[in-house]
């Protein structure tokens, strides 16, 4: 077992959706060094999720089975949070999917795909959101951070779904900071194309071309990403309804 951390966010609990992708589990690996006990929600069996909680610096932490489409499970994750923990002070978005499908292919973009990208990208957000919010508001010092993309403002990215998925969470930041301050604060954080394999299909000759056309000439890692999610927590203390863009400055254009 791993000793117990002093850090900032010692005595705070983060739960994050999505916490065995990529990103999230970067978060988690921070928040972890800090001090604070974390539980990971994802659609995995929940040996898998605790094996990966298990392997966090510290100790405490939990694996939580979740279905972010599913309202019911996530009230049910939220009890188990609470009756394990009595709290939650940070929640981490990264829950999501696409699937790459060229925009201007309007029938492969099919009525299910839709709604399969908007459930996961959107209303799933919302619905752990509103799972947790009674013990984010009980905290005094809750924060909401959503993995958002900077497909939402450049109208560029996986599909043309995707692109209104993220641009309606950007929207649903700027509505839920105002009206669930000033006990809980709401935070994007926006990446551009990142090394992972979230988006099925994309090799590394993709990430080449990409970063290539980025002005830090290079594509995010996971651990970038979870920086900014780390600093909404520690450093950007007065800040909500904000979307920070970390992207090595790809929503600028390529360079001239």
């Amino acid at each position: 077992m791993n000793d117990k951390i002093h850090g900032p966010l010692e005595g705070q609990v983060a739960v994050i959706a999505g916490g065995a992708g990529a990103i999230g589990y970067a978060s988690a690996q921070r928040f972890a060094r800090l001090g604070a006990q974390v539980a990971l929600l994802g659609r995995e069996n929940v040996a898998a999720l605790q094996e990966k909680a298990d392997a966090l610096p510290g100790q405490g932490h939990a694996g939580v089975q979740a279905d972010t489409g599913v309202g019911a499970s996530l009230r049910d994750a939220a009890a188990i949070v609470r009756e394990r923990y009595g709290r939650c002070d940070i929640l981490v978005n990264s829950a999501g999917m696409t699937r790459a499908i060229p925009h201007h292919d309007l029938e492969a973009l099919t009525d299910e795909i839709i709604d399969e990208i908007f459930v996961a990208n959107w209303r799933g957000v919302f619905s752990t959101i509103r799972a947790f919010a009674p013990m984010l508001n009980e905290s005094g010092k809750g924060l909401v951070v959503n993995l958002s993309s900077i497909a939402g403002t450049t109208g560029i990215g996986s599909n043309v779904a995707y692109v209104g998925a993220k641009a309606g969470l950007d929207a649903m930041c700027t509505s839920l900071a105002r009206a669930l301050s000033p006990q809980i604060r709401m935070i994007n954080v926006s990446p551009g194309v990142v090394d992972s394999p979230f988006v099925p299909g994309r090799d590394a000759n993709f990430n080449d071309k990409q970063a290539a056309t980025t002005p830090l000439q290079r594509v995010g890692l996971p651990d970038d990403i979870a920086a900014a999610v780390e600093a909404c927590a520690t450093t950007l203390l007065f800040t909500t309804g904000s979307v920070i863009q970390v992207d090595g400055g790809r929503h600028l254009g390529a360079r001239p």
